[in-house]
């Protein structure tokens, strides 16, 4: 390395600091690395002891002192778990904004469309009547009556639930990252929210007296019993859904009423080509991710690793949750449902 004066070396896997060899202007820094593991090293200009380092070069040398030789490298597939979402106080009819969805048995068809994995096990989702993730999904189920918004919430709504409730995450980096001391930008009063986490979005369904839906729910509210493809049918009609933007900077969502073409067979709107919208999320040992439903209008160019589009009733996409502020998106808002009699 170019030697600098004060520079100091830390050997971070190992919780060590490392000592460099001085030859004119370089330093040479020796340290273990184990066969086919892993080393990081971290150089700081100033005094380490004012920050977190301690705690994690301790951490570290705790942790490393188990060689990764010793440990199995046998892959398994991790069972996963879906989060309960605690039911309403049932309505005898249906709420303001709301739509009625009969009781039905439901063929819950629909297949998760990750880059990666192929059609190997471990991939995807695993639903409570599976016994291990799988990329697709076919099951029959008596779904209860509920209600669903007609609409995903928009940010009107969302600034009443803020002034009524006070509400304001712990982790709010990125919150409403598209609105400006506290307000919206102007016209956007009817687009759907975005930037809000899975976690804001409970909040204000807990606000409502409502619930995030289960994916199967959304799928039959925007599916009824016939399989289509799309709301409206079996064949796509790009007149249905927002315009794609293709472009580096975002137009930002069109307004939930903009698009009448997209009902469902219950008059269920806005459900594919506007915003994703969040339903269920799923954890094993080391990861949480939810399921996104509906797609979004913006469709990023240049590679094939962008978040792929699923517009189609029998695909979802899956989404690694990481934290609140990593998890907010501009492309992300959500719907609410309520329990019915």
């Amino acid at each position: 390395m170019p030697y600098k004066v004060g520079m100091r070396y830390y050997d971070v896997w190992h919780g060590l600091e490392l000592k460099p060899e001085i030859s004119g202007d370089t330093s040479l820094l020796r340290f273990e690395m184990e066969a086919e593991g892993f080393g990081a090293v971290l150089a700081v200009e100033r005094n380490p002891m004012t920050d977190d380092l301690p705690a994690l070069l301790g951490q570290m040398k705790k942790l490393s002192r188990t060689p990764l030789q010793s440990l199995s490298h046998e892959w398994k597939v991790l069972p996963q778990n879906i989060v309960e979402i605690p039911k309403t106080k049932p309505a005898a009819s249906a709420p303001d904004g709301m739509v009625s969805v009969p009781a039905a048995d439901f063929t819950f068809r629909v297949s998760g469309i990750e880059i990666e994995g192929g059609n190997e096990i471990g991939v995807d989702q695993q639903y409570p009547w599976e016994d291990s993730p799988r990329r697709n999904h076919l099951h029959t189920m008596h779904i209860q009556s509920f209600y669903i918004d007609r609409y995903p919430v928009t940010n009107s709504e969302f600034k009443a639930f803020l002034d009524a409730s006070h509400y304001h995450p712990a982790d709010d980096h990125n919150f409403l990252k598209d609105w400006k001391n506290g307000a919206y930008p102007e016209g956007w009063a009817n687009r759907p929210v975005t930037w809000v986490s899975l976690e804001d979005a409970r909040a204000f369904a807990a606000w409502a007296g409502k619930r995030l839906p289960h994916e199967w729910e959304w799928q039959y509210a925007a599916q009824g019993t016939d399989g289509r493809l799309y709301p409206w049918g079996s064949q796509w009609d790009a007149t249905a859904v927002p315009e794609p933007d293709q472009r580096r900077e975002m137009r930002g969502p069109a307004d939930v009423t903009s698009f009448p073409k997209g009902a469902s067979p219950f008059g269920v709107m806005d459900l594919v080509g506007n915003v994703w919208q969040w339903t269920d999320d799923f954890t094993d040992d080391h990861t949480r991710a939810a399921i996104l439903r509906g797609g979004s209008y913006y469709q990023p160019q240049g590679t094939r690793w962008y978040f792929p589009q699923a517009y189609r009733l029998d695909e979802h996409g899956k989404y690694l949750l990481m934290a609140p502020s990593i998890d907010r998106a501009a492309t992300v808002g959500f719907r609410c449902v309520t329990d019915a009699e």
